[in-house]
């Protein structure tokens, strides 16, 4: 990137046009219009000496390197917002309540724990579990959902695919894939770990089937324990790619086709917009899981 120090007014559009994910959407948010928006958006790429906001036919994309620019706008916001609120942080305690599947409790908790240091009157309480809360009826604050809410109620935001691949243990991998790729008229030769048979339509699931999995020899409805079931060496199974590449033990295996990835939303009620407190949780939420799944 460039030398040039963006101005607040240049980080601000960025800001919104990475968290909307269109000039339209961003322009409607920051009360002018999205021309307006592009203008400045294209000021600042020339400023950097760089293009760093991609059009696409789902939105606007941001290049990697600029989500660093975007890290900054975002503490300059929280900082003047933190100038503008009275002593006591009043608008960001209580509670906010957060549903989600397994498999994203850890990145999520770590979010919510650094929340907790910038606002320590908030206070969080997080459910893990396979169902869908009902957030219309108010039995959760925030859902992370891999399927758009059909309620108009409802907002959510899209923050990513999740894209699974294929992992196993270093031990698993020097005693029986040597090679590190696994290819479709092997796969009947290898113990496999997943999910029981309640979750079997998943398509991850029907995807190592169709990939010639056949013998199972762990299955749970819990990710955690599919994790630890491939890094004690088990079997061979499929993991969320930052997952598995955040593990040491663990090897990505090639495959001859890629598993199919899934779209990840963040879901809260739309009444939410007026409490402050649910407000930056999924405005952090969806920001952290952007980063991740990119």
């Amino acid at each position: 990137m460039g030398t040039k120090t963006p101005s607040w007014d240049d980080l601000r559009m960025l800001l919104a046009v990475h968290r909307e994910r269109s000039f339209l959407a961003a322009g409607r948010v920051l009360g002018l219009s999205p021309s307006t928006v592009a203008r400045r958006v294209e000021a600042l790429e020339r400023s950097m000496g760089r293009t760093i906001v991609h059009r696409g036919n789902n939105g606007t994309q941001l290049d990697p390197d600029a989500l660093r620019l975007v890290a900054l706008a975002e503490e300059l916001e929280l900082g003047l917002a933190s100038l503008r609120r009275a002593p006591r942080d009043e608008a960001l305690s209580g509670t906010v309540r957060l549903s989600l599947s397994e498999g994203f409790v850890r990145p999520v908790t770590t979010l919510l724990a650094r929340l907790r240091v910038k606002h320590p009157a908030l206070m969080v309480e997080l459910v893990s579990e396979s169902r869908m809360a009902d957030i219309a009826r108010h039995e959760a604050d925030i859902g992370v959902r891999i399927a758009r809410s059909t309620s108009s109620t409802i907002v959510s935001k899209s923050v990513g695919r999740a894209r699974p691949a294929l992992f196993a243990s270093r031990a698993y991998i020097e005693r029986r894939i040597p090679s590190r790729q696994l290819t479709r008229a092997a796969a009947a030769q290898h113990d496999w770990v997943g999910f029981d048979s309640a979750l079997e339509r998943m398509p991850s699931e029907q995807w190592m089937r169709a990939y010639g999995a056949s013998r199972f020899v762990f299955r749970s409805n819990s990710s955690a324990a599919i994790e630890q079931a491939i890094l004690e060496g088990v079997g061979v199974g499929l993991l969320v790619e930052a997952q598995g590449l955040a593990q040491r033990e663990l090897v990505r295996l090639d495959t001859e086709s890629e598993p199919p990835s899934v779209e990840v939303f963040v879901a809260y009620h739309r009444d939410a917009r007026s409490t402050p407190r649910v407000k930056i949780v999924a405005r952090e939420l969806e920001d952290a899981l952007r980063r991740a799944l990119a």
